[in-house]
């Protein structure tokens, strides 16, 4: 495994990432993370987006990684940027599979509650603002076909 991850870090963008909130049932999807700032924390799962991948690939992709969950990425929520990278954020359907966890980047995958998950100590501010975005009727900015006019393909275009 460790060689896998290897080349998953030579092949990764690291000022670029994602991330979904997915709800299920009036529930959200959050994993406990192992490292960094997040660690111990129930955030929503996500990740950085590999180099020739686009941001709704990378969400899929990082999702059944991280808690095999197929999810499709609907709408943008949310965007940061700080000075050294951006970190889109979707809402995500949920579309198939049983939350498990990956036992790496995350010691538990939960549904929890929306109302009990905005109240926790252990969630973080940016998924609690995440998950408002997530069930406001606001609708975000939707996903328009757009073919572009080079062939730098592929294209994406999220607009009101």
């Amino acid at each position: 495994m460790k060689l896998f991850k290897d080349k998953k870090k030579d092949n990764t963008n690291w000022g670029q990432s994602v991330t979904g909130v997915v709800i299920k049932e009036n529930k959200v999807l959050l994993a406990r993370h192992t490292y960094g700032g997040g660690k111990g924390m129930l955030i929503i799962p996500g990740g950085y987006v590999n180099n020739g991948e686009t941001p709704q690939d990378a969400l899929v992709r990082e999702y059944l990684e991280e808690t095999k969950i197929v999810v499709k990425p609907l709408n943008i929520i949310g965007i940061r940027f700080n000075m050294h990278d951006w970190y889109i954020a979707f809402n995500a359907e949920y579309v198939s599979g049983e939350a498990i966890s990956d036992g790496d980047e995350n010691s538990e995958v939960l549904w929890v509650d929306i109302e009990e998950a905005l109240q926790r100590d252990d969630v973080p501010e940016l998924t609690k603002n995440l998950i408002r975005s997530a069930v406001s009727n606001n609708e975000g900015l939707k996903f328009k076909e757009y073919t572009g006019d080079s062939k730098n393909a592929p294209y994406s275009l999220y607009c009101l």
